[in-house]
């Protein structure tokens, strides 16, 4: 945001606006809440042993409420500045009821506004759920429908998997599994030559996958891989580029979260979905790996002997670990569990692991912690994902996805073009958007358009999803820039100068996957 490059009162000033205005939205979210609230309880559904389904749909208003009290208790400038936030959010809510022109006329001044306020720091839920409720309140429609989307989308059958698959990933990232698995992936492939960046593009992979945040994988590993590839004496320029681009490598591998979520939103099985990212996720660690061989220094040409004790005692070390994917896909493929019930018996296994077997995690210390910080993430996840929802659905009443459709059809005749503008789409998108919000909002604008070129669903998935992955590394923006110049303490300027011949190898990766369906086809039509 902008406030990152301001400093002084013009920092706390554009804060105090961008928070202002985001509990301003948040107040506004709680109120349209409260109003379903109120409709859901003149219907008298009971929920189970005479228990009312009001009852617990309160939860919205007064999950909102608190978030409202928590952003103006934590305004700059204590208390005055929570008077001049308060001044503000009363303000806007009287511009809200008592608008000096008709609504329809004040929506583009109000997106503008709520652009500003995203600029000086507000959440992205705010932006998402600010946007939903500006376009209700211009079409005079009733704001309470935002909170029954952000219902609607909490209580779906195949949510759980989710906070479950996310809770086995938070178990592996606390616990001691990315110290195991590099010496795996260092015993079985680090003698090759370009070993260590075979093990960086492979750790990072297995990783991401189950963390479902390639920000996590950098933050995690960043500081275990870049000594290994140093001591290969790789760059640091090569070092950097290479651990950058590699963080978001597992997105494709199941039980990623985007996985999850993309086919609950597309309403495609998720079976399906996890079998179509398998090899095009092999293809972009596959490419990433080949570029790290490429660069290995010509002072280390020297083959390294296999050590076969080394690579029996890893595996004997990390077997637990390592059995982990397995135990998910003998669960979801093998008809033994649905996906919830496979997600949950990960989370079980992987919690076992680390707290019984390897020890790393406390029972009574580090479980409850984990579950803690796990529960933050995903709360804040479906809080995005609830508002864009509203969003969605308002473009989706206005019949934006089928105009979309029914314009891109006359406009353009060959899907090979088409494909082509997507790929351009989307990498906007990956490179501007939250990857969750972006999957909310996009998904169900491109799905139709994509359906009158008779684009294959699952292929559609890998390709809208192959292009977050490399988002994330598009200047000036994507979030493993950020992360990386971070967590390497390394300007921006210079990661993105590391990142760029790596981001020409995952975007032809991309362009394959795109123009090769067969790569993500062939195993959802095998399984079939």
């Amino acid at each position: 945001t902008l406030t990152n490059f301001l400093k002084g009162k013009w920092k706390s000033s554009a804060v105090l606006f961008g928070s202002s205005f985001a509990a301003a939205i948040t107040l506004f979210l709680c109120i349209a809440s409260f109003q379903f609230v109120l409709s859901e309880r003149e219907a008298e559904k009971i929920l189970a042993y005479g228990i009312p389904v009001w009852t617990v749909q309160l939860l919205l208003p007064l999950g909102f409420a608190a978030i409202f009290i928590r952003l103006l208790l934590h305004v700059p400038e204590g208390w005055r500045g929570r008077f001049i936030a308060l001044l503000i959010v009363g303000g806007l809510a009287w511009a809200a009821m008592m608008p000096p022109l008709p609504p329809g006329r004040l929506v583009v001044p109000a997106l503008s506004v709520l652009l500003l306020a995203a600029i000086f720091g507000a959440p992205i839920y705010a932006m998402m759920g600010g946007a939903a409720l500006i376009l209700f309140w211009g079409a005079g429609q009733p704001i309470a429908s935002i909170s029954l989307d952000h219902y609607s989308m909490v209580t779906n059958p195949s949510l759980p998997t989710i906070p479950l698959f996310t809770l086995a990933g938070f178990f592996l990232a606390e616990g001691g599994a990315s110290k195991r698995l590099l010496r795996v992936f260092q015993a079985l492939v680090g003698w090759m030559r370009g070993g260590p960046a075979i093990v960086t593009a492979l750790v990072c992979a297995f990783f991401t996958s189950f963390t479902g945040a390639s920000g996590v994988t950098i933050l995690a590993l960043g500081g275990v891989l870049m000594p290994v590839l140093m001591a290969a004496r790789y760059s640091e320029r090569a070092s950097l580029g290479l651990l950058t681009g590699a963080g978001s490598l597992g997105l494709l591998f199941p039980p990623c979260l985007p996985l999850i979520l993309y086919a609950i939103i597309a309403k495609i099985p998720i079976e399906k979905i996890f079998l179509g990212g398998i090899i095009p996720g092999l293809l972009m660690v596959g490419m990433t790996a080949w570029w790290g061989v490429w660069q290995v220094p010509r002072s280390e040409d020297a083959r390294k002997s296999f050590n076969r004790r080394e690579a029996w005692e890893s595996l004997r070390e990390s077997k637990w670990e390592l059995l982990i994917p397995v135990v998910a896909f003998v669960g979801l493929f093998g008809g033994f569990a649905t996906p919830v019930e496979a997600a949950a018996l990960t989370a079980l296994y992987a919690f076992f692991a680390e707290t019984f077997i390897y020890r790393d995690l406390k029972l009574f210390k580090d479980v409850p912690r984990v579950m803690t910080e796990c529960g933050l993430l995903v709360g804040g996840i479906l809080l995005i994902l609830g508002v864009a929802l509203g969003f969605t659905n308002y473009l989706i009443d206005a019949e934006v996805p089928t105009r979309g459709a029914e314009w891109v059809s006359n406009a353009i005749n060959s899907p090979l073009v088409f494909l082509l503008l997507l790929n351009v789409l989307l990498l906007i998108a990956g490179g501007t958007m939250e990857i969750y919000a972006a999957i909310v909002v996009v998904v169900p604008l491109i799905v139709p358009i994509a359906e009158a070129f008779n684009i294959d669903p699952i292929h559609l998935g890998i390709i809208f999803l192959a292009n977050m992955e490399l988002g994330f590394l598009m200047p000036p923006a994507g979030l493993n820039l950020l992360i990386s110049s971070y967590r390497f303490n390394k300007p921006m300027p210079e990661v993105c100068r590391a990142i760029l011949p790596i981001l020409g190898i995952q975007a032809v990766g991309v362009l394959l996957i795109t123009y090769i369906p067969f790569l993500s086809t062939w195993l959802p039509n095998l399984f079939q």
